[in-house]
């Protein structure tokens, strides 16, 4: 079993979640989302908002809670091989009320099909809140391309006033 090592980055101001379903090895080693090299996740949002590409940490969380956005993940913790999306078994999922409960959160977005499913078993019913499934980041989704992503991506784009 493996435990979920990165806390949620949000603040009061964030009005969108994204949520992936468990981090790779990569963003375990780093301690922070998205940590592989080869996940367009930050290409992808940072296009979105037309900001320059985050690489730090400390980029990366400015980023995300300058522009609004709550980011975690569906599973709290799991047993995995590798980062193996398919392998998950035995989830336990985050709670999100932390989350929730500090924050105006207008819309949930989930990065990819696994996240969905984890999301749509454990998390739906217990907030009563859908999430918009976007095609994921990971460089596994390969029939992506980086322009069909960003495209994809941009329904995230909401004004820090609505």
């Amino acid at each position: 079993m493996i435990i979920h090592p990165i806390p949620p980055v949000f603040d009061s101001n964030s009005k969108l979640l994204i949520l992936g379903s468990f981090p790779s090895v990569k963003s375990r080693e780093v301690q922070f989302f998205y940590g592989h090299p080869q996940n367009r996740f930050w290409k992808v949002t940072s296009a979105v908002f037309n900001a320059p590409e985050p690489h730090t940490m400390e980029e990366k969380r400015s980023f995300l809670l300058s522009h609004g956005i709550a980011l975690w993940d569906v599973i709290a913790s799991c047993d995995i091989e590798g980062s193996s999306d398919s392998s998950i078994k035995n989830v336990v999922p985050n709670d999100l009320t932390r989350i929730l409960e500090h924050a105006d959160i207008k819309t949930i977005f989930v990065n990819g099909k696994t996240a969905e499913k984890y999301y749509k078993k454990y998390i739906m019913d217990s907030i009563g809140r859908k999430a918009v499934c976007l095609p994921s980041t990971s460089p596994a989704n390969a029939a992506w391309s980086a322009e069909r992503l960003i495209n994809e991506w941009k329904q995230i784009h909401i004004s820090p006033k609505s």
